[in-house]
């Protein structure tokens, strides 16, 4: 049973469009599946739920209680699909104060990322934050020589060695990264660091389930079984050719028929300040899967209600070439009820016996037919509540339709090529060798 509700009755679309999608997504997602065990391709996580390294599963568990016993910090250094995924399931799932709380009430380390930008303000603000703490670190790098990673590990490296010494240092480094090969696995065997695998075909942005994302998740205390269940679930349920009733297939073609009608632009909303760092992961997810050969639906993200105070007038009147995507979790896990006051001089009273969770509810049906009447199509995920389960089941859903979405488009979802033209023009600027002409 799943627990994504899709609901695409204010999109416009209607069921004879979908329709005309069956035979070409059908083709796409079997080719998919013939392929998913090729090393040479990059569909490792279609099977993954269900065919990861259990072995080093249970590795990454003990790793996690032993660094959540012995630091009272834990900083990861990864970019991109390197600590995005983390970071979204982490924030999704933990207070959103957890690095303020105290030692009695977080009960495990607080955590942090670097490595995910070149700000020395950044660097040097986060060690003068860790302070006198007990720290570890885990760099996340395919090679190990991705610039601002690079330069984030080498400066955490010498710090803990620092700290500690060359010996102790050692035991609190934890690198992920390949298998075999690149300068960080050879460093990693040279200093004996605990090591654990990128799998050779699985593309960074769809990593958040190898031990790229399970490791910091498991150090914050969540339940990495549940969200691999949560994962299986959503492999079992989006594995039915049937359009009419595959969920994670139809927002996939929704959302290229919306492209086809001219809404370049799509919004992922959210009402739950949590999902944040999720919106962040899907934007990368969509935006690197499918911005090639000049086209592609563009990714990005609003916090809601509070960008309804920003980007509200856009959406409402701007140029509607815009969908929403809104992702609408059904149950808070806490609420507050409103009181009555007794001067009202806010004019709050008519809110008087109902609960925030209410009253956000109603911000985001009004949102809704404001926008949709606006002229701006929305399709609504529904989700139960926020926990293991659900996310590994999102987490899933979003991989496997940005895929089928891909191939619809007709570009390659796996492949960045762009990526690679920006740090060629910096390398050549700094000076790297083999990059003066280039």
């Amino acid at each position: 049973m799943s627990n994504i509700k899709l609901d695409l009755s204010y999109t416009g679309v209607i069921e004879k469009e979908i329709s005309r999608y069956s035979q070409k997504v059908e083709k796409i997602y079997n080719n998919l599946k013939e392929i998913s065990d090729d090393k040479n391709e990059f569909v490792g996580w279609l099977d993954l739920p269900t065919n990861y390294n259990k072995k080093e599963f249970n590795k990454i568990k003990k790793m996690a209680n032993k660094i959540r016993k012995d630091s009272e910090v834990f900083v990861v250094i990864g970019i991109g699909g390197s600590y995005l995924g983390a970071r979204a399931v982490i924030e999704s799932l933990t207070s959103n104060f957890a690095n303020m709380l105290p030692n009695n009430i977080r009960k495990s380390p607080q955590i942090f990322f670097v490595g995910n930008n070149i700000s020395p303000n950044y660097i040097n603000e986060l060690i003068d934050c860790i302070g006198d703490k007990d720290i570890s670190i885990n760099i996340i790098s395919k090679s190990g020589t991705t610039t601002e990673p690079a330069i984030a590990f080498r400066i955490f490296r010498e710090y803990l060695e620092s700290k500690y010494g060359v010996d102790e240092a050692s035991k609190r480094i934890y690198v992920t990264t390949d298998k075999k090969k690149g300068a960080l696995k050879q460093l990693a065997d040279e200093e004996q660091y605990e090591t654990f695998v990128i799998p050779d075909n699985i593309g960074g942005r769809y990593s958040v389930l190898t031990p790229v994302g399970l490791l910091p998740i498991a150090v914050a205390g969540i339940n990495i079984d549940k969200l691999m269940e949560g994962a299986k679930n959503a492999q079992e349920n989006y594995s039915d050719n049937n359009i009419k009733y595959n969920q994670c297939f139809r927002y996939a073609i929704v959302r290229n028929i919306l492209y086809k009608k001219d809404k370049q632009i799509e919004i992922f909303a959210n009402y739950e300040p949590k999902l944040h760092y999720f919106t962040e992961w899907w934007k990368q997810l969509y935006g690197e899967s499918e911005g090639k050969q000049h086209k592609g639906v563009f990714p990005v993200g609003v916090d809601l209600t509070t960008d309804l105070h920003s980007m509200g007038q856009y959406i409402q009147d701007g140029l509607r070439n815009i969908f929403e995507t809104v992702i609408n979790i059904e149950e808070s896990k806490t609420d507050i009820k409103i009181k009555r006051d007794e001067d009202n001089i806010d004019g709050l009273n008519f809110l008087a016996g109902k609960t925030m969770d209410y009253v956000n509810k109603q911000a985001m049906k009004g949102t809704l037919e404001a926008h949709v009447a606006g002229g701006v199509p929305n399709i609504i995920l529904n989700i139960k509540e926020l926990n293991e389960q659900t996310m590994g089941e999102l987490i899933y859903f979003f991989e496997l339709a940005c895929a089928i979405s891909g191939n619809i488009l007709g570009v390659n979802p796996f492949d960045q090529p762009g990526v690679e033209e920006y740090k060629t023009n910096m390398f050549k600027l700094l000076g790297k060798p083999g990059y003066k002409n280039k």
